[in-house]
């Protein structure tokens, strides 16, 4: 048995759980939950993509792809992205006769255990090429338990309440893209709803996180329509969070969603992260014993956030378990990235380290913009905008575009430099004799999408292109040093040319 959500019989969203389903189904005028009666049953046997999300009910377990879920929340820990991308990228568990823990991480998201086994060349966009230790029909309370949860809102759409990182890490991984399958369990269905009462009954049940990542109200509109670590920002207490686990806090069972928000919220008051070289291991795990210290230190009765106390948080009651620094889940994290099995933060830091960072903005725009735009000088950055119309960098300005949307040409000739993440392009794109880096895509930026013909010439900063999708040719010539995939290949719908026919 192969571990996909692939061939399997088909009620739109591949409703699975039947009486395993965790939580009841809810059912009454006015709820907000649907109610799947015989009539809706045979409805939903011919439907397909978000009509068929409509019928799914509290406790199923839907097959998705990752390009259909939205986020409930604008921040992510970048830092534990990244030491999972660290992980999904090396073949130290190979070196170790183990499998990639990206497929042992599937298999648990998916309802199924653990990886049982992984063919040469296996990409978690294939589950074919891997199986899982528990057969899809054949899950338990128990491997249910660690599936990420979605909310069905408004037209069928899935809101994804747990698994940001973990998905995201799937999608900037090896293998992934939007298309890659999972499977997620259904808490609530509140596809009756209008939009307005969808957003007012999420905020009410605590199951939207409408913070910053300086810990600021955030509107609705503000969150990202998709996962892609471009379209999120950086949250640092958030990642630091990620590394007490186990040192001064511990997921309790039936934790709420967002918990580690919550911790970060309070930490926030309790130390400054900006004191801190969190580029370096040293200070790095400074900050991680100071925080993980006072976190262990609360009183069980103490309210961290929002009204929960850090009994209900999972707050450790000694500090690393017990232990010295030398013993227990402190000192593995402490581990440097040269040891047999290092550590999560190092291999946090090692993956960051190889990320291009993109050029400081002088002007930034966001939100909708019709008419062309012209980028003459400094650095233009478009972020979570949507510009209808051409956009033109001349000689030494640079432009930086994250989670946007662009309709019209882009056109740079002598740029200082030219990024591109997480964004979609209708229209063609040509980028040359670029001084600095060109990166469309690669370590730390998500892969695009780009309707039309994609020419690069004569760049020589560097040009990194990796795991989009072009519609159309992907022509590429004098650029030095020759393109860079990042190891992870193009989906190129029209001939490659050049440089680029290998990518």
């Amino acid at each position: 048995m192969n571990g996909s959500g692939t061939g399997l019989p088909r009620r739109g969203a591949l409703l699975l759980a039947g009486a395993l389903a965790a939580g009841a189904v809810v059912t009454g005028a006015g709820t907000g939950t649907a109610a799947v009666g015989a009539d809706a049953e045979q409805a939903c046997a011919g439907s397909a993509g978000s009509a068929a999300y409509r019928c799914a009910r509290p406790g199923d377990l839907v097959g998705v792809t990752l390009g259909e879920l939205h986020p409930t929340q604008a921040v992510l820990g970048f830092d534990q992205v990244f030491y999972k991308l660290g992980r999904y990228g090396s073949d130290r568990d190979e070196a170790a006769g183990d499998f990639n823990k990206r497929f042992d991480d599937w298999c648990e998201t998916n309802g199924q255990g653990e990886a049982a086994s992984v063919r040469d060349g296996a990409r978690l966009d294939d589950p074919a090429s891997f199986s899982c230790t528990v057969p899809i029909g054949q899950e338990t309370p128990e491997t249910i338990a660690p599936m990420k949860t979605a909310v069905v809102g408004p037209g069928g759409k899935l809101y994804l309440t747990d698994g940001h990182h973990t998905l995201t890490s799937f999608l900037e991984g090896p293998g992934g893209s939007t298309r890659l399958p999972v499977r997620l369990r259904v808490t609530d269905n509140f596809s009756s709803l209008s939009t307005a009462a969808f957003w007012q009954r999420m905020t009410a049940e605590k199951k939207v996180w409408l913070r910053d990542e300086n810990n600021r109200p955030l509107a609705v509109e503000q969150l990202p329509d998709r996962l892609g670590i471009s379209g999120f920002r950086d949250d640092r207490y958030r990642s630091l969070v990620y590394f007490t686990r186990g040192i001064g806090y511990e997921v309790p069972d039936g934790a709420t969603e967002f918990l580690e928000f919550s911790w970060g919220s309070w930490l926030r008051g309790e130390h400054d992260v900006s004191a801190y070289d969190l580029t370096e291991p040293g200070p790095y795990l400074d900050l991680v014993k100071a925080a993980s210290k006072s976190m262990a230190a609360l009183e069980a009765d103490a309210v961290v956030d929002d009204g929960r106390t850090a009994a209900q948080l999972g707050r450790i009651a000694e500090w690393n378990g017990g232990k010295k620094e030398t013993g227990g889940a402190f000192a593995k994290l402490a581990r440097p990235i040269d040891a047999p099995k290092p550590g999560k933060l190092a291999g946090s830091l090692d993956f960051k380290a190889r990320i291009l960072p993109a050029p400081a903005c002088t002007t930034t725009l966001t939100g909708p913009r019709n008419g062309p735009l012209t980028v003459a000088s400094g650095v233009t950055c478009l972020e979570r905008a949507a510009q209808r119309g051409p956009v033109t960098v001349r000689p030494g300005a640079a432009l930086v575009v994250t989670g946007s949307t662009l309709e019209g040409p882009l056109q740079a000739d002598g740029a200082a430099a030219v990024h591109l993440c997480g964004s979609r392009v209708t229209g063609p794109v040509s980028v040359s004799r670029a001084s600095g880096p060109v990166r469309l895509g690669g370590p730390g930026c998500t892969a695009n999408t780009v309707t039309g013909v994609v020419h690069l010439t004569g760049n020589t900063g560097g040009v990194q292109l990796a795991a989009n999708t072009v519609t159309g040719p992907l022509a590429c010539s004098a650029n030095r040093p020759a393109p860079d995939t990042a190891g992870r290949p193009n989906d190129v719908r029209g001939p490659r040319i050049g440089q680029c026919a290998g990518v």
